[in-house]
């Protein structure tokens, strides 16, 4: 599949990197972030960081999401402040990262950083249908720990 981007930020490409997939076998692309200068994320607080591109997603059969950088949420609790990023197909404007610092300390983002991945994937919309029962399983409502804790 073939991702269009474009760079709205003039830095793309010469000062912040464009964004690339770190091996051969990534699922997942970099982000970096697009800053003029380094913005500190306070220990419990959150940041909107830019990363300089937008994307054309071809059509409604795909989503771009938005994930954490395992080094970045294990090592210092930076992740994004929604979980999981969703970008739909017919958006066109720069992607921007909500970090969260989960963290005891407070956390640097530098111009191009890496601060998040973003991976495209497949969607299906489902055609929805009211029902008045729902079939049973062996579940059935059991939730939230129900089937065991391990």
């Amino acid at each position: 599949m073939k991702l269009q981007w474009k760079a709205v930020s003039p830095k793309i490409g010469r000062e912040i990197p464009a964004p690339y997939y770190a091996s051969r076998g990534a699922a997942a692309m970099d982000l970096h972030a697009c800053l003029d200068e380094a913005v500190t994320i306070p220990a419990g607080g959150r940041a909107l960081i830019p990363t300089g591109i937008a994307i054309a997603l071809p059509s409604p059969d795909y989503v771009a999401l938005i994930f954490a950088r395992s080094g970045l949420g294990i090592k210092f609790g930076i992740a994004p402040s929604n979980c999981v990023g969703v970008i739909d197909s017919d958006y066109r404007g720069e992607i921007k990262v909500g970090l969260h610092n989960s963290g005891d300390a407070d956390y640097t983002v530098q111009p191009g950083d890496r601060i998040a991945q973003m991976a495209i994937l497949p969607v299906v919309q489902a055609v929805l249908e009211q029902a008045d029962e729902l079939d049973e399983t062996e579940r059935g409502a059991g939730g939230f720990g129900s089937t065991g804790r391990n």
